[in-house]
C-alpha cells in the first residue's frame, strides 16, 4: 500500500475515502500514486491508519469524543475540517470542500456497500454537483459517473456496461451495445439499462437528448 502520493498539483482528481465498504487495496494504492490531495471522513479514519496510508485532510464533524489531537501528530501535515452542519452527509461536505478550493474533480473510494441508504445518497450526489465538480464513484465491481450528453469511449468486447437513469432520460441512441438503444427512455424505477455489454473491441457511443443518466462500467 503506497502511503505517500506524487502529484502535488490539481491537474490529477483528489480522492476522497468514504465509509462504505472497503475496496481493494490495489485499487486503493493506484489512485493514492496519482491523487493530489486525499480526504478522509472522520467516521473512516481508523480503517484508513490500519492500512498506513497518508492523508492530507481529516474533514468532519467530530461527534461521539473523537479525537482530533492523535491524528495531527501521526498524520502530520494533517488538515483539520471541522463540519459540524448536521444538514449534509460527511461526504457532501468534503464536496463542498474541494469546490471552494477550485479543485474540478475527485474519485470516491469507499462509498458502496454497507447501508444503502448511504450507497444511494452517494450515487445522486453525483447528479446533484454535477455542475460544481466531477465525481466518479469506484469499487472493486464498478467505476461509476455522469454521462454528458454526447459520450464516445473505446471498450473491448463483452466489457459489462449499465446505464442508469437518475429520474427520467429520454431520447436514448448508442452505438456497439449488445442491446441497442435507439431513441429510447429509462426511468428509474421502471426501465433501466443495466446488464448490457459491448458488442466488439472498439469506440462505444452514447447520445441522450436530457435526463441525468449514469454510466457503471462493471466487473463481474
Amino acid at each position: 500500500m503506497s502511503s505517500h502520493h506524487i502529484v502535488r498539483d490539481d491537474q490529477e482528481p483528489a480522492l476522497i475515502i468514504a465509509n462504505g465498504a472497503a475496496c481493494h487495496p490495489e485499487l486503493l494504492g493506484q489512485l493514492l500514486e496519482w491523487s493530489p490531495l486525499v480526504i478522509v471522513l472522520d467516521s473512516a479514519i481508523e480503517r484508513v491508519m490500519e492500512l498506513d496510508v497518508k492523508v492530507d485532510v481529516l474533514l468532519g464533524d467530530f461527534d461521539r469524543g473523537f479525537d482530533v489531537e492523535k491524528y495531527q501528530t501521526s498524520q502530520y501535515p494533517l488538515e483539520i475540517v471541522h463540519t459540524p452542519d448536521q444538514n449534509k452527509t460527511d461526504l457532501e461536505k468534503a464536496l463542498d470542500y474541494l469546490i471552494a478550493r477550485k479543485i474540478p474533480a475527485v474519485n470516491v473510494v469507499w462509498a458502496t456497500g454497507r447501508r444503502a441508504d448511504h450507497t444511494i445518497t452517494n450515487l445522486t450526489n453525483i447528479v446533484r454537483y454535477r455542475n460544481l465538480i466531477k465525481i466518479v464513484i469506484l469499487d472493486d465491481h464498478s467505476k461509476i459517473f455522469l454521462l454528458p450528453n454526447k459520450f464516445e469511449k473505446w471498450y473491448t468486447a463483452g466489457t459489462p456496461i449499465s446505464l442508469i437513469p437518475i429520474g427520467v432520460v429520454n431520447g436514448i441512441y448508442s452505438k456497439n451495445l449488445v442491446y441497442p438503444l435507439q431513441n429510447d427512455t429509462l426511468t428509474m424505477g421502471y426501465r433501466t439499462g443495466s446488464s448490457n455489454e459491448v458488442a466488439h473491441d472498439g469506440i462505444v457511443t452514447i447520445n441522450h437528448n436530457d435526463g441525468d443518466l449514469l454510466l457503471m462500467e462493471c466487473i463481474d
